[in-house]
């Protein structure tokens, strides 16, 4: 497993920001493997809701878990407000760094994540395939 660590600064959004290095860096399978921070608001998409859930305040970032892949994340977030009552779901845009987002992520070379859909209840699901292989080596051109 290849690593990254990188640290989100204030007023950025954790999940634009988290899409983004995913397709800067064409990662294709990774995961989470720790976060820590703090947010301003937190935006996300409770179980069996249709529409995101929006709290204002001071929350700690105390779990962010789940799959990451240029062909679509699934990342759950749960934070903690200042009497430690905790929430969480489906990590979406407009979660807003209050100091700070550090993040180790992971990725996984031997393996592609993709998103079909699954009969059962129509979601677009984690399908994990091998790894497509990279073309070989160009020989350098004479001249």
């Amino acid at each position: 497993m290849r690593t990254y660590a990188l640290r989100l600064a204030p007023g950025q959004d954790l999940r634009q920001q988290l899409e983004a290095f995913v397709q800067a860096h064409q990662i294709r399978a990774g995961a989470i493997v720790t976060c820590v921070g703090s947010l301003t608001q937190a935006t996300l998409r409770l179980a069996n809701q249709e529409g995101p859930s929006v709290y204002r305040g001071h929350f700690e970032i105390v779990s962010l878990v789940g799959t990451l892949s240029i062909n679509g994340s699934h990342v759950h977030l749960s934070v903690s407000d200042s009497t430690g009552r905790t929430l969480g779901g489906h990590l979406l845009a407009g979660n807003i760094i209050y100091t700070t987002a550090e993040l180790v992520l992971g990725v996984l070379d031997d393996v592609e994540f993709r998103r079909e859909t699954d009969p059962t209840f129509g979601y677009r699901e984690l399908t994990v395939h091998p790894a497509q292989p990279k073309g070989p080596a160009k020989k350098p051109g004479r001249r």
